[in-house]
């Protein structure tokens, strides 16, 4: 007969903060997750607790409570300036066991995708990866994670019912960014930090920074997406004159991507990016839910193709049956028209 384990002690919904130089990222993802958590947390009547590891700290550390945190953990010092799997890994470990939460979210960025697995196994409990959808079972008050499987072709619901904490990663650009609220009040909570560079078996012999690229598609408001259908020459040059007229960046599927006619930055999808546009035009896409999972939540999409029961119609608002290489001038004439 086997036994159960007492849960019971495990209460409140932390997330891991990522930060660089003392500030928040410029991902938003941490504050998406931190969103997320605070209706996860109210729903379970408990307290959200940021995970905040750095240097120079105190600025950012007030600020997650004006943006939803009841109380924020803070490991500030200079051996936590940089990211480093082993030390966090050991701070959030010990924090864990001593304060027991119920639930711990990490964003799934390069950072987050390395620490989850570490901290997971550490405290001897599971980790959904990459998880687009957050929620509590009405009757088991436990997490509800959904992430996409087999491929994409599925999405799977998963609980962890059996063990504490329960751990999720979270990809980006599927939750909203929380309000910010200057008038929230909650604690700070100074961490002891007893680790010394010495201690660290990775050093840090210089830190180069990445020249961001000159487009984010996620903040984009219009998006204009090419799939294979839209990706010879005279229609994807017609695409690149859509997007101009529309105000709108130009991206596509993964394999548009392969095909070099995009860079990496702007792929959209479930191996490239999440966006949330006002208005997502799908041109030559078949919409197979690998694509789909990055653009689902746009407030307007219209779709663009030949087949009239291709996938991509599901989820469009407007649709228009025809052959891109027909319709994209078509509606490069009427904005210039409209325009005047």
């Amino acid at each position: 007969m086997t036994s159960t384990k007492d849960l019971s002690a495990h209460k409140g919904v932390w997330v891991f903060i990522e930060q660089f130089e003392g500030k928040l990222t410029q991902s938003t993802l941490s504050l998406e997750i931190l969103g997320e958590a605070r209706k996860l947390a109210d729903k379970l009547e408990t307290e959200l607790t940021a995970v905040l590891l750095g240097e120079n700290l105190a600025d950012t550390a007030a600020e997650l409570i004006q943006y939803g945190a009841d109380k924020v953990l803070v490991g500030d010092a200079p051996v936590l300036a940089n990211y480093r799997t082993e030390l966090y890994t050991d701070i959030i470990c010990k924090e864990a066991e001593e304060r027991k939460p119920d639930i711990l979210l990490v964003g799934a960025s390069a950072t987050g995708r390395d620490l989850a697995p570490r901290i997971s196994f550490r405290l001897h409990t599971g980790c959904t990866a990459d998880c687009t959808e957050l929620g509590i079972d009405d009757d088991k008050k436990i997490l509800v994670s959904t992430r996409p499987a087999f491929g994409g072709n599925v999405m799977a619901t998963i609980l962890c019912p059996d063990h504490r904490p329960q751990m999720s990663t979270v990809r980006e650009g599927v939750m909203d960014v929380p309000v910010k609220d200057a008038s929230r009040t909650g604690e700070i909570i100074a961490l002891d930090i007893t680790a010394k560079e010495e201690d660290a078996r990775v050093k840090i012999l210089e830190v180069k920074k990445h020249e961001a690229a000159s487009v984010n598609i996620q903040e984009a408001i219009r998006v204009v997406s090419a799939g294979m259908g839209a990706c010879t020459g005279e229609c994807f040059d017609s695409l690149k004159q859509l997007a101009k007229e529309l105000g709108a960046e130009l991206g596509g599927t993964r394999p548009v991507f392969e095909s070099g006619r995009i860079p990496h930055e702007v792929q959209i999808g479930q191996t490239g990016k999440t966006v949330r546009p006002e208005l997502y035009l799908a041109v030559g896409i078949s919409g197979t839910v690998q694509h789909t999972t990055g653009m689902s939540n746009s407030r307007t999409v219209v779709a663009i193709n030949k087949d009239p029961n291709a996938e991509i119609f599901k989820f469009a608002h407007y649709g228009i049956v025809g052959d891109a290489k027909a319709v994209v001038p078509e509606l490069i004439d009427q904005l210039k028209a409209a325009k005047g």
